[in-house]
Formats: structure tokens, sequence, C-alpha cells
């Protein structure tokens, strides 16, 4: 049991770690022209493409959900962990510094834990986890601001990355009950339908789509096959086992490595600096998420 823990412990981080990277392939997209909501569409399209294709040899194959309130569930996924996820952080790093996005939006973790344990009393926080939980926080603080302690502020840009991080913490409380009902495979692949579903609203008021030409570049097909069958169908199938198998507290803590893994390949890719602040800062998320993990003595009541 305590191998098989390790091995989801695994999974989680690798997850994050390729989502972590996708910044640097997303900006090399943003470069070539392509806008945020075409790059979030075309790599969910790639993705439920994929999962669509694969769930054919499934037996049953199903189409919806047991009843409308599960595929109700599913809608939500969709629109929480997808469209309007990445609709509202994108959005915010047009009015905020990308400093103040990645600090807000990496509280996920912070937000989902407290949603959950509402909801959930079995995933209820012990003390030494919200101390574990805190000291992430301010190691990705650290991180983040890399010694420079200045935060400006912009009411809506910050509150756009607030409601990203609310976006997933609604995801992160809607995956517990889908995962208990179905197979991690049908709940992916719904996602991703809904997720594209959600998008029309937005494309009917900006009806905007890349060239032919744009697509066709083989540096293009490469970086969104990447992203498309990689960073999202992958990802987040293997992010719903290993929420299944950790727990949605335990898993979601992972996302506080994503301003690590970005720093580590921009240290990789565009040769930038590691600095004493970035080490010490990912010391702090290692001890934290440490204790996060830990269930303590205190039994919820």
């Amino acid at each position: 049991m305590v191998n098989s823990r390790y091995f989801y412990h695994i999974i989680a981080f690798l997850v994050v770690a390729i989502w972590g990277s996708t910044f640097v392939v997303t900006k090399l997209l943003l470069l070539a022209g392509f806008s945020p909501a075409q790059i979030f569409t075309l790599r969910f399209i790639i993705g439920y493409a994929l999962l669509l294709a694969i769930a054919a040899f499934q037996r049953p194959f199903r189409w919806f959900a047991k009843n409308w309130k599960d595929e109700l569930i599913m809608l939500g996924l969709g629109l929480m962990g997808g469209s309007l996820y990445f609709l509202t952080e994108n959005a915010a790093m047009n009015f905020t510094t990308t400093s103040n996005t990645a600090l807000i939006v990496c509280l996920c973790p912070l937000f989902s834990a407290l949603l959950i344990s509402i909801f959930y009393r079995e995933e209820r926080l012990r003390s030494i986890q919200i101390v574990g939980s805190l000291l992430a926080v301010v190691g990705v603080a650290i991180v983040v601001l890399n010694g420079r302690f200045v935060l400006h502020l912009s009411p809506i840009g910050d509150l756009l990355a607030f409601a990203a991080c609310l976006c997933w913490a609604g995801y992160s409380l809607l995956i517990i009950p889908a995962s208990k009902r179905y197979d991690t495979l049908f709940v992916t692949r719904k996602l991703f339908f809904y997720g594209l579903v959600t998008m029309i609203p937005y494309y009917v008021v900006y009806p905007e789509w890349p060239t032919l030409e744009q697509l066709t570049e083989p540096q293009t097909m490469v970086e969104l096959l990447f992203l498309g069958a990689v960073a999202s169908t992958l990802c987040f199938y293997l992010w719903a086992i290993a929420i299944k198998k950790l727990g949605a507290i335990v898993t979601t803590n992972y996302v506080y490595f994503n301003p690590v893994v970005a720093i580590v390949c921009a240290w990789i890719v565009l040769s930038e600096d590691i600095t004493v602040w970035f080490l010490t800062g990912s010391v702090l998320i290692l001890v934290g998420m440490y204790l996060a993990d830990k269930k303590g003595t205190t039994k919820a009541k």
C-alpha cells in the first residue's frame, strides 16, 4: 500500500511537471500569432478526438451519464476545469502582472482544500495539513516574487485570477463524486467535451480562428500535439487517477510545484538564472507538501 501510494505521488508530480513546462510551449504559440482561447480550443479538440477514439473500443460505450444530475456534474467539470478556468486565467494577465497572476493562481490548492473540507467530512483538514499548506504558499510566494517583494495591485486582473482559483477549486470538488461513479476515461472525455461546448459563446462574440497556414506549420503542429495529446489528454486522465487514489486535497497540493517547474524550464530553454530565492522557496514548498500529506492525530468529529 505504501509503495502504491508513492507511485501515485510520482504520477501527480509528473503531471504538474508537464503542466509547468507548457508555459514555454504556450509562449511559443502566442508568439506565432495564436490567441489564448485558440490554443485552449485546439488542445481540447485534439484531446477529445483522442479520448473518443480510445473510448470507441470500450464496451459498453456510453455517451451520457446515468442521470441528468450526473450529466450536470460533467458540465461543471468542463466549465470549471476547462473553458472558464483557462479564460479567467489568461484574461487576468491582460489586466495585471504575470507575477500577480502566477502567485494568485498557485493558491488553487488552498482554495480547493478549504472548499472540499466544507463538503466532505473525510477530507477535513488537520492542523498539520493547514501548517503544511501555508508553508507551501509562502514558498510559492518566494519563488514567484524572486526577491522582488513588490505587488502591483490591479483589482480587475487580481479578481480574475481569484476567479480562476475558484474555478479550479470547483473542479476539484466535482471530480470527487464523478470519479466515484464513473471510470476515469469517461469522466475525462466528458470534461473535454463540455470544455469545448462552453467555449461556443466566446466564439460567438469573438469569431476568430487561425489560418490553415498557421495550423500546418511543422513546429506549430508539434507544439499543439504536445499540448493536446500529452498536456491535456494524458495529464487530465492521470490527474483524475491520482485524485481517486490519493484524495483531492493531497493531489491538488502538487499545483504548488507549477512555478518551480516553469522556472526550471525557463532556465533550461531560455537560460534564465536560478536564484537563492528560488532554491529557498522550493525547499519550503517541499517541506510544506510533506506536512500537507500528513493526516495528523486529530480526527474529524
